[in-house]
């Protein structure tokens, strides 16, 4: 019993990070961004790319792809790929659907989209980052530094989310992840 706790405990964290919402490391490139054209994305079931909207992919494995296109500049593929999960009340597809809007120079809908993700899970940590890096680009910082204050003040010190903002509010620019 004692032995399984502490394999639990052990993997915790890489559970946690593996959700995509709170890694503090970049995504990993797969066959979806280094083969797939735009609109396209990877099936290992057909070996092949395939539309986005043709895509059998689970939630979480639609997710990690969103991330990914995120990260590589392809937001509306993220978008795309976000909505296909027909979640749309799932904290982590607001938060990605606000990141991907205020990457492509909406931050008011990308606001909007964070205000959505923190009314469902005032605890988004992520959402509050994003947030904060958006309220930066608009030169606001104070709200971003009330960000920052929420971010640690909901146990977030030391995490990516806490960190990235204090990084941003410092260099004057957010992050891609």
């Amino acid at each position: 019993m004692r032995t399984t706790l502490i394999a639990a405990l052990a993997l915790a964290p890489t559970a946690l990070f593996a959700a995509g919402s709170s890694s503090s490391t970049p995504p990993k490139a797969t066959k979806t961004t280094t083969e797939c054209e735009t609109g396209m994305v990877y099936d290992s079931d057909k070996q092949s790319c395939v539309e986005i909207k043709e895509s059998a992919l689970g939630n979480d494995a639609m997710f990690d792809a969103a991330r990914e296109l995120a990260y590589a500049g392809r937001h509306q593929d993220a978008q795309q790929m976000l909505n296909l999960m027909q979640m749309p009340n799932d904290d982590r597809v607001l938060t990605y659907l606000g990141f991907t809007h205020r990457k492509m120079g909406d931050a008011s809908t990308g606001l909007a989209y964070y205000q959505k993700a923190l009314a469902v899970n005032p605890d988004n940590l992520l959402a509050r980052s994003y947030m904060g890096q958006g309220y930066i680009e608009s030169g606001d910082i104070e709200l971003a530094s009330a960000q920052l204050t929420e971010i640690r003040t909901r146990g977030g010190r030391g995490t990516w989310a806490e960190i990235s903002l204090r990084m941003a509010l410092q260099n004057g620019q957010g992050y891609s992840y």
